[in-house]
């Protein structure tokens, strides 16, 4: 019972982390501003989650693995975007998904 406890709050933690990051990379996608980020607060997110997944690889365990490479790549997205120059913040947004030729 109580494996089966865990497991399910893990899952629920993974889901919960996966999805934090999802709509501010959206969002930043979306209107290609940043301003109201912080980049050192995504600059040690990145290396929290860095962090993470070493740790999951060294101990084997991979709900750590899996759900710490995915918030490390949206996390480090974001803070990519944040330090890029606005022209090549709208070419990385542009790539994913074009502005309207109507804006």
């Amino acid at each position: 019972m109580a494996i089966e406890i865990s497991n399910l709050v893990g899952a629920v933690a993974s889901v919960a982390s996966v999805s934090s990051f999802a709509p501010q990379a959206w969002k930043v996608i979306r209107t290609r501003d940043t301003r109201s980020i912080s980049a050192t607060m995504y600059w040690l997110t990145v290396v929290g989650f860095g962090l993470w997944f070493v740790f999951g690889i060294l101990v084997g365990q991979w709900p750590l693995i899996v759900t710490n490479a995915i918030c490390f790549a949206l996390s480090a997205f974001i803070l990519v975007m944040k330090v890029l120059p606005p022209s090549k913040k709208h070419a990385v947004a542009n790539a994913i998904v074009p502005e309207s030729q109507d804006e």
